[in-house]
């Protein structure tokens, strides 16, 4: 259950329904999902939110579908569910197969795995990898 109201179009001030529109136009889509229902109880911050996640998640050097699924990796690491099943499908709406989503889950897999092992081992940095 939510800790905030989940703003409804009816409910909506202006300011709110400029960015619902925009979302709209931008996704293509009707719909509007609970992230940015539950964002709409503080406009500034949801329109804030929006501008900067519609110009990092699409257009720039790294493939969309690519940014969707870092977006699972991550949200996977901070144990985000609404951030984990958002992304799942809009990276399979960007293309990522079935097969690229196991990959994926084995990489997230290990990748928890070895960074366990090496926090627990206190494993030093080789010099060679220091930026």
């Amino acid at each position: 259950m939510a800790t905030v109201k989940l703003i409804q179009n009816k409910d909506a001030s202006p300011e709110v329904l400029a960015v619902f529109e925009d979302i709209r136009k931008t996704r293509g889509t009707d719909f509007i999902n609970n992230f940015w229902r539950a964002l709409a109880t503080d406009p500034v911050h949801l329109k804030n939110t929006w501008h900067e996640i519609k110009s990092t998640m699409s257009g720039g050097s790294i493939d969309d579908m690519v940014k969707e699924m870092v977006y699972i990796a991550v949200s996977t690491a901070n144990g985000c569910s609404y951030c984990i099943h958002s992304h799942t499908a809009a990276a399979k709406a960007k293309g990522m197969t079935d097969e690229q989503h196991a990959e994926l889950m084995r990489i997230i897999g290990l990748a928890g795995k070895t960074n366990q092992l090496v926090n627990a081992m206190q494993v030093p940095v080789d010099e060679v990898f220091l930026a």
